[in-house]
């Protein structure tokens, strides 16, 4: 290790933001089911949003458990970067799975509070869906027969989730600007999403610094990536919230709105 920071204490101190990191980001979910729950609606939310959330953190959760706990896996890793294990923390697997429960709740309430509109999978998804299953059944098939890696397969996943991450939040970022209003998309859910990406990118960087392994970064996109892609547009986000249409007080008509979503 070439660091200066001795490696008890950098141990203690990536630990300590992973958990960190696992607290905001997971405790971002909430903000929105609790106003869901409080308007008895879930107008103001893109559907797309969150069926592209369910798809993306299955495969994140897929890909997180399959580095971190899959000897196979583990080992083609190290081959591929000098005999280093992937940088996969407890964190990582704890907060795909909660975020998964909290996007399943979420979209459950879509279906309490129903209205014609959220009674229906959107067409975006639905696509996307369809397409990403398939382009990930065609490496599956690939890797049993042993024409490529299931690495491979899981580096696919990966990259698919985060495409989805950047698709998934420009539904959201059109209907507060059609809407001209933030209502009903909680900021509180932003505000600890951005704390939570800060530090997930804060944790990659601080373990490739203490373990002299900068490799560890591109060898793990899929967290960096989700990390910087959650920063830039959590700052857009806000920056429609608090500069662009700051007054929560409106609270337009959403009928045609809605139908033209």
């Amino acid at each position: 290790m070439s660091s200066t920071i001795p490696t008890e204490l950098g141990s203690a101190l990536s630990t300590l933001i992973g958990w960190t990191y696992f607290l905001a980001w997971s405790a971002s979910f909430y903000p929105q089911v609790l106003l869901n729950y409080q308007r008895k609606s879930v107008r103001g939310l893109s559907l797309d949003f969150l069926y592209l959330n369910l798809l993306g953190f299955t495969f994140y959760t897929i890909y997180n458990v399959a580095l971190y706990s899959n000897d196979s896996v583990r080992e083609s890793y190290r081959e591929r970067h000098d005999g280093k294990n992937p940088s996969i923390h407890a964190n990582d697997l704890f907060f795909g799975f909660h975020a998964l429960i909290l996007t399943i709740i979420t979209i459950s309430q879509t279906w309490i509070y129903k209205t014609e509109r959220s009674a229906r999978i959107p067409r975006l998804s639905l696509i996307l869906i369809v397409l990403a299953i398939g382009y990930i059944s065609v490496y599956t098939v690939l890797a049993m027969a042993g024409r490529i890696q299931w690495l491979d397969v899981l580096y696919l996943i990966g990259s698919i989730k985060v495409i989805i991450s950047f698709i998934k939040y420009c539904p959201q970022m059109y209907l507060n600007f059609k809407r001209k209003s933030t209502t009903g998309w909680s900021i509180g859910n932003i505000l600890l999403d951005f704390t939570g990406g800060t530090l997930s990118v804060a944790q990659q960087f601080l373990d490739a610094y203490l373990w002299d392994d900068w490799g560890s970064i591109t060898g793990n996109p899929i967290k960096f990536g989700l990390g910087f892609l959650s920063v830039a547009f959590d700052l857009i986000f806000m920056t429609q919230h608090y500069i662009l249409y700051p007054s929560e007080s409106r609270d337009p008509d959403y009928t045609a709105l809605e139908e033209g979503s």
